[in-house]
This record gives C-alpha cells, sequence and structure tokens, in this order.
C-alpha cells in the first residue's frame, strides 16, 4: 500500500515540474520561423536603445541594460508562459534598482556591483519559489485603480528623472532630488543637450504618423537622429557614453555575506517582476486572444534573472513597448524572443564600440517617451468621475508610488482595494430569521405541529461567504435570536467558511445551548462541513442533526416531540399512581 502511494505521489510531482518543462516553448518554434525570425530582429532593434537607456538610468552602466535584454530574451523564450511577451528591463524595476544601487554605494561613490547582482540573482530564486507555489493567478484579482495607479507614478517618475539629463545634467538618485535639482537644472540649462533631447523626443513622436509601414522603429530613428545632430554639429559639452566592453561579460558569483540586507530589496524586485510582467501578459492576451501561463511566466523570469545576476544585467520582465511591437510584427512563438536576444548578443559581442558615441541627451529623450507611454491616459478624462473608494485608491497608489516606494504603494492600494470588497460584501450579505408559523411554505404533508410550536422554531437563513467580513451582519443576525426551542441554519448557499464564519456559528450554537434549544444545519456543502468538522463544531450539533433539507429538519424536530410526549406519558402516569 505504502508504495503504491509512493509512486503516485512521485506521478504527480513530476507532473507537476513538468508545467515548467522548456519542451512547452521548443515544441512550437518550427510552426512560424520566418516572420518570429524576422520580428525578433525588428525587435532587437527597438530594444537596444531602451536596454542602453535603462543601464544608463540604473547607475550600472549602459552594458547592463544589454546584458539584461539578452538573458531576458533568451531565457524567457526558452522557459516563459507567453508565446508572444519579450523581456528586458523595464521602467518600474529599473527605478527600484536605481534607488537600491544609489543607496548602497560604496565609500568611493562607486555602485556595489557585486551587493546588486547578488540582489539580482536572489530576486530570481524569489521569482522562481513564487511561480512553484503557484502565485500568478492572483495577477487577475488585482484592481484597476491600483494598476492604472501605479503605471501613473512609474510614468511620473520616470518624466521627473530623464528632465535633468535632457538639460545637460547627471540623472538624479531620487525623485525628491529630481524635483529639487530641475529649478536649478532649467535656469542652467545646456543647449546643445536639449536640442538633442528634443530633437530625439519629437523624432519618435512624429515618425509613426509620418509613415504607417514602421520600417524603421521610432526609438532606433530617434537615436539616430539624436546621435547625428550631436556629432555632426560637433556638440563637445555634452555627455556620452562612453567606452563599453566588447566580448563576453564579467562573471558575478553570488555573496550572500549580506543576506538581511538585500532580502528586502530582492523582494521588491521580485514583486515588481512578477506584476509588471504579469500586466504585460494581460496586454498580450488582450491582442492575440490567447491566454498565457501566469506561472511559468514568473518561472521564466526567476530564470533570467539569476542569468542577469551572473553576467552583470539590470533585472528584467516582460517589456510592455516589446511585446506589443513583437505581436505587430507577427512574431507568435518564442523563438521571435530568442531571436531578439542573440541579435543583441551580437551586437554585444562585436558592435558595442559603436554605441560610445550615443550622447546621454539622446538616451533621455527616448525615455521621456517610454514614461508618457506609460501613463494610463484612458483613466485620466475620467478621474473626476471615478468612484470616491477607487479614486482614493488611485491617488493613493499615484502618491505612494512617486514619493515612498513601488511596493509600498502596490501594497497599501491592493490593501485599500480589499478593504472595500470585504466591507462591501459584508453589506450585501443576506440573512434573515423568521419562525416557523411566519413562513410562507406548506409543512411536509406527514407533519402535524400545533401552533404554539412553530412559535418556538427558528430559521436563520444564510447566503453568501460566510468569512470576517460578514461577521458584524451575521452577529446582529443573531442577536434576534430569542425565546427559540430549535433553530433551523440553513446553509444551502454558503459556499465556504472561514476560520472567523465558523467561530462565529459557534457562538450562535453555544447561546442556543444555554437556553436549551437544540440546533439543526441544512445544506450544508461538503467543503464547508469539512471546515466545522475541523474545528469540532460539527460535533455540537451532532451528526443526526445535519441534515440534507429544510423539510429534513421540519421531520426531525417532530420526531423528537413525539419522542419527548412518549417519555413524558409514563413520567405522568407513574406519579398519579403514587399519589
Amino acid at each position: 500500500m505504502s508504495q503504491i502511494d509512493s509512486n503516485e505521489s512521485k506521478f504527480q510531482f513530476s507532473k507537476y515540474i513538468n508545467e515548467f518543462n522548456p519542451w512547452h516553448n521548443i515544441k512550437i518554434m518550427h510552426t512560424n520561423v520566418p516572420n518570429d525570425i524576422l520580428s525578433g530582429i525588428t525587435v532587437a532593434v527597438i530594444a537596444m536603445p531602451l536596454a542602453l537607456a535603462f543601464g544608463v538610468a540604473s547607475g550600472l552602466g549602459a552594458e547592463a541594460g544589454m546584458w539584461a535584454a539578452i538573458c531576458g530574451g533568451i531565457l524567457v523564450g526558452l522557459f516563459g508562459g507567453s508565446n508572444t511577451g519579450v523581456s528586458g528591463p523595464t521602467g518600474p524595476k529599473v527605478v527600484q534598482l536605481a534607488a537600491i544601487i544609489a543607496a548602497t554605494k560604496l565609500a568611493t561613490g562607486e555602485p556595489d556591483v557585486v551587493f546588486a547582482m547578488s540582489m539580482v540573482f536572489l530576486s530570481g530564486l524569489i521569482c522562481i519559489a513564487l511561480a512553484l507555489m503557484k502565485i500568478g493567478r492572483f495577477i487577475y484579482y488585482t484592481p484597476y485603480s491600483v494598476v492604472s495607479g501605479f503605471m501613473c507614478g512609474i510614468g511620473v517618475i520616470i518624466i521627473l528623472l530623464e528632465i535633468p539629463p535632457m538639460l545637460g545634467f547627471a540623472t538624479p538618485n531620487s525623485v525628491v532630488g529630481a524635483i529639487k535639482q530641475i529649478p536649478y537644472d532649467i535656469m542652467h540649462e545646456k543647449p546643445h543637450a536639449l536640442i538633442v533631447s528634443l530633437a530625439t523626443f519629437f523624432t519618435i513622436m512624429l515618425w509613426p504618423r509620418v509613415t504607417k509601414k514602421q520600417w524603421l522603429p521610432a526609438p532606433l530613428l530617434g537615436l539616430i537622429v539624436g546621435t547625428s545632430i550631436a556629432h555632426g554639429f560637433g556638440f563637445k559639452d555634452i555627455e556620452y557614453i562612453g567606452s563599453m566592453p566588447v566580448g563576453l561579460p564579467h562573471l558575478y558569483l553570488p555573496d550572500f555575506s549580506r543576506f538581511g540586507d538585500m532580502i528586502g530589496g530582492a523582494f521588491a524586485l521580485a514583486g515588481l517582476c512578477i506584476f509588471d510582467s504579469l500586466l504585460t501578459c494581460l496586454v498580450a492576451d488582450n491582442m492575440t486572444s490567447e491566454r498565457h501561463n501566469s506561472d511559468r511566466e514568473i518561472f521564466g523570469q526567476g530564470i533570467a534573472n539569476m542569468g542577469c545576476g551572473l553576467v552583470g544585467g539590470v533585472t528584467t520582465a516582460t517589456a510592455t513597448m516589446r511585446t506589443v511591437a513583437n505581436i505587430k510584427c507577427g512574431g507568435k512563438t518564442g523563438l521571435a524572443s530568442i531571436t531578439h536576444g542573440v541579435v543583441l548578443l551580437a551586437l554585444m559581442l562585436g558592435l558595442s564600440p559603436y554605441a560610445s558615441y550615443i550622447p546621454m541627451a539622446c538616451l533621455a529623450g527616448i525615455l521621456l517617451k517610454v514614461g508618457m507611454d506609460i501613463i494610463d491616459y484612458r483613466v485620466l478624462p475620467v478621474l473626476h468621475r471615478m468612484p470616491f473608494m477607487d479614486s482614493i485608491c488611485f491617488w493613493t497608489v499615484l502618491i505612494l508610488t512617486i514619493s515612498v516606494d513601488l511596493l509600498v504603494a502596490m501594497g497599501v492600494g491592493i490593501t485599500i482595494a480589499f478593504v472595500r470588497i470585504v466591507q462591501e460584501l459584508g453589506q450585501a450579505y443576506e440573512q434573515n430569521v423568521v419562525s416557523l408559523n411566519q413562513m410562507s411554505r406548506t409543512l411536509p404533508p406527514d407533519v402535524s405541529m400545533p401552533e404554539e410550536l412553530k412559535e418556538k422554531v427558528l430559521k436563520l437563513r444564510l447566503e453568501g461567504p460566510l468569512f470576517f467580513g460578514v461577521s458584524d451582519t451575521i452577529y446582529r443576525a443573531s442577536s434576534a435570536l430569542v425565546d427559540y426551542k430549535y433553530l433551523i441554519i440553513r446553509m444551502a448557499r454558503v459556499p465556504m467558511v472561514d476560520m472567523s464564519g465558523a467561530y462565529l456559528l459557534d457562538d450562535i450554537i453555544e447561546k442556543a445551548h444555554h437556553q436549551g434549544a437544540t440546533v439543526f444545519f441544512t445544506g450544508t456543502r461538503p467543503q464547508v462541513k469539512r471546515t466545522l468538522t475541523r474545528l469540532k463544531i460539527i460535533e455540537k450539533v451532532t451528526e443526526e442533526n445535519c441534515l440534507a433539507s429544510f423539510n429534513d429538519a421540519i421531520l426531525r424536530i417532530q420526531h423528537l416531540e413525539q419522542e419527548q410526549d412518549s417519555h413524558a406519558g409514563p413520567v405522568a402516569k407513574d406519579s398519579l399512581e403514587r399519589v
């Protein structure tokens, strides 16, 4: 018997692990090879300037952004859960990582690269652990007000952080620093840097309106225009990316000696990775009418972030712009994402010296457009019409995202939405208490019950999940339970019960027993009954009083009354004989 159980358990585990097998992606790559390769090349062209810009914005250098795009493209293409998703560095994650790097700099002022890469590696391990715990489905429970506030906040952060480099100054370490720095930068702006950044920005803005056939991606064209202006006019007073290493990346072995210092940041990066990736996957699903595998996507992101930690890349997530471009270019399998990563790898192995000629102001112009694109423009026109609690949630998430922390903003926003839902469910919970003689339904034909007994039979009907959010509602209903001999609790429409709800039932039972009444459960669902049994509440009612229907309870009451009468008769006769 034990051997059979062992084999069954092993089989189930293998089936469970098989969900994360890269073969799920590999086996369909042959179905769209020409379009996937062409789309991958196109997306790589789009991704290169973004990767360079995000690498610089992180504080680790342009090459860090490129290696992240390479790892994200190849590894998520193999292990990810979306056929059309393309991964790489994204705005939310880079903003978070930049804040962490700024706070953990060495005494020399240089970034602590080993610490940062170890944290990125650890965030990948956390993603894998969460994927194995099957938490991906919870993305569908995120309220839109939280998502919208979060995305608008990220957009505002990127815009504020890129204003100083557009004006020719260094990128600030924080949003607060940017706000303080902007007035000075405006008064002392460098005209050449502003020209390059605005030329880049407007090129990206106007190019889609010039031609509907995007034979040349707008970010790449903006990069070419901005760089050409800088070198064509000989702008020597602006900052350039500078030299980038050519060849294979430097390997960073994880160092967890400061585990306590990095675990918080690692969880923040992992949380943002999951949130950012799955939101983009939802966008892709809407465009392709497909459904991604959330847990496999999280697993793939975990593998990719571990790879980033080893090769010195910034963190990755499924990127909206690249994913949308991939879909529009005809990409349908992970081969497009892998192709995009391989093309970027070729650039790093042989062509990276050319990136040293790109002005920093040019990358700032690209990121400014990214920040503007992240903002949720669907919500902006209806901000004043939003329901009150949705408005509170949106503005809270937006303000906290900008001023405090991205993960804190997400947590607070989801908490507000959760409390609101619980409150509304509690208010909408249906229950009523009536005596038997007040009911319109007729009794079973074989039931004869005196009117005075009908007054002593109460029915408490519960309808909906019995959880902590409805405790107050049920408590008020239970306070109406007075002067009764039998209490029938109808549970047919209770789909679930948590510990708070179970102990609330326990209190009602104890109150009934205190006044000598008998309690019945009717229509209890198996999962609810299982919970009540585990908490030893069913035994207080007894199995005999857990019945299938209301009529069964009435018949049971009649039977109990007849038993009482039969016992009372001999007792009364015996008393008379003694007299």
